[in-house]
């Protein structure tokens, strides 16, 4: 009889793990998982005590029914070390817990990441008196949608710190007795407002990038597959439909919970915030928005952070900043994040500075259990998801995503060289900028990654500056415009933008340029 399967953080298939069953009615049962995690034995329903154990994972009691006509997915964590912060932004003096698991003690500090990685304080050595007392368990079946709801370690004594005064972007740092080491971040907004800018870190696009559990939003983006993955490129939806094939299967897709580590937003020990970006997911994450915070804080721009959903609720409050800055991308959007900064910009004087590529692509729904949905469907005729949804981002960001110029790279030229943009740069037309970034998946190129362009959507007196030289007219196009209240725009329209600023001086200075006129009081 199949008894269930076993898999691990990831749901790929564990091969070769011991699974003990006991019950009241027979003797202990030994049996193993296959290759594709299947369990069987030959054991009548009913309510078991199962032990599981695999080498280089971490073994677990627990007690369950179990039914042939229900499959039971036993879900093993590596002994690898993670941690996150819960919840993962809060305001300045507020208690965030740490939750982490390690296999060893392990000893926390916390830092602030800005121009430099400046220490914060020491959290403390971690460990408890069992063997791998600090070690986390997983939520048994398909736990992405609820999260996993860690105990942070202990499950007696609840671990937590008060979060500092500074606003900004702070990572713990995880490090154990034999060396291992991650880090995981923390956004703190002010209480209250203290700078004329607000910074948004992108949090929704993290969460729907990240595949711990088993589902992202682009990995099994409606639901969890019925049973593990053994050939991710045989058995994923991704890789066996074309043009993402997943988002055509809704309309209903599962929630993403927040509840869940990040280990995409890890950031190595020894990364300075002018080293290049390595890695395919850190380049448009949170180590790619730590870019940008390195350099406002090079150029003496003080600036307060906030999350996705201070935002969303209202904790953002837009009427106290000059200007609001989007962050390298900043895909996933609530409808009302989207209302309340169009309202600020169109109706009341707000300056909004996006600085990122594939921006408010996507609507996604905030759900009360610290879950998001994304809302997928594209159909031909619109120019976004969101526009789908709502309408097309191009009515507030100038621009909006295309396909063309994805995952090249490039450098802008310059099309109108009088604007107030290029002031200083001594730039003509057909000259270029952005031939250097930290952004390694791709090379450089400040006109990359991913790309946006004007669109019919666009408000009519929006100015193209410059267009990215990527292949198939696939550059981002550096567009401004201004509203009758007071108000500005001034897209970027590309991933690898903010890369571009700690290292390429005329990117720098246009943006300079942009920012300085923005925080300019204008009756």
């Amino acid at each position: 009889m199949l008894i269930g399967y076993v898999s691990d953080e990831y749901y790929a298939a564990l091969c070769d793990a011991v699974v003990e069953l006991r019950s009241q009615s027979q003797p202990p049962i030994v049996v193993r998982s296959g290759p594709s995690g299947a369990v069987h034995a030959d054991v009548p329903p009913g309510r078991y005590e199962v032990c599981l154990a695999l080498r280089g994972f971490g073994s677990k009691r627990i007690e369950v029914n179990i039914d042939p006509a229900k499959p039971i997915h036993f879900r093993l964590l590596s002994d690898r070390l993670l941690g996150y912060a819960w919840p993962k932004w809060c305001r300045a003096a507020d208690q965030v817990e740490f939750r982490v698991h390690a296999v060893e003690p392990y000893t926390l500090t916390l830092w602030r990441y800005g121009l430099n990685k400046d220490f914060v304080r020491n959290v403390g050595w971690f460990d408890n008196h069992g063997p791998r007392a600090v070690m986390q368990t997983l939520p048994d079946d398909l736990f992405v949608e609820t999260g996993v709801a860690w105990d942070n370690g202990f499950g007696v004594h609840r671990q937590w710190i008060t979060a500092p005064v500074r606003a900004g972007l702070y990572y713990f740092h995880a490090k154990t007795e034999g060396g291992a080491f991650f880090s995981f971040p923390l956004v703190v907004a002010p209480a209250p407002p203290h700078s004329p800018i607000a910074v948004l870190a992108s949090t929704n696009t993290w969460n729907a990038y990240n595949p711990f559990g088993g589902r992202s939003n682009y990995i099994m983006a409606s639901r969890m597959l019925d049973t593990p993955i053994v050939n991710a490129k045989a058995d994923l939806p991704r890789y066996k439909l074309k043009d993402y094939g997943e988002w055509k299967s809704g309309p209903t897709f599962e929630p993403l919970s927040f509840d869940r580590p990040e280990p995409y937003n890890h950031v190595p020990e020894d990364v300075e915030c002018t080293d290049s970006i390595e890695g395919r997911q850190a380049c448009h994450l949170a180590p790619a928005e730590w870019r940008l915070l390195g350099w406002l804080e090079q150029k003496k721009y003080a600036y307060d952070l906030y999350a996705d959903q201070q935002l969303h609720d209202g904790t953002l409050p837009l009427e106290d900043y000059r200007v609001l800055i989007l962050n390298t991308h900043p895909e996933y959007w609530s409808e009302e994040m989207y209302r309340r900064v169009k309202t600020w910009v169109f109706e009341k004087g707000g300056r909004l500075a996006y600085l990122g590529g594939n921006g408010l692509n996507c609507k996604v729904e905030l759900l009360p259990d610290h879950t998001m949905r994304c809302l997928n469907s594209w159909p031909a005729d619109k120019e976004s998801r969101f526009h789908a949804a709502v309408e097309s981002e191009a009515n507030l960001l100038g621009v909006v995503y295309s396909d063309p110029g994805a995952m090249t790279v490039a450098p802008y030229e310059v099309l109108e060289p009088g604007h107030w943009a290029f002031k200083g740069t001594w730039l003509r037309k057909g000259d270029l900028f952005g031939e250097k970034t930290l952004h390694a998946r791709y090379g450089h190129g400040a006109s990359g990654h991913e790309t946006d362009k004007m669109s019919p959507s666009t408000p009519k007196d929006a100015q193209l500056l410059a267009r990215g030289l990527n292949p198939d007219n696939g550059g981002a196009h550096l567009a401004y415009f201004e509203t009758p209240t007071g108000g500005a725009v001034f897209s970027a329209g590309s991933i690898t933008y903010p890369s571009a600023l700690l290292c390429d001086e005329l990117t720098s200075m246009i943006t300079r340029n942009a920012l300085e006129r923005m925080l300019t009081k204008r009756e």
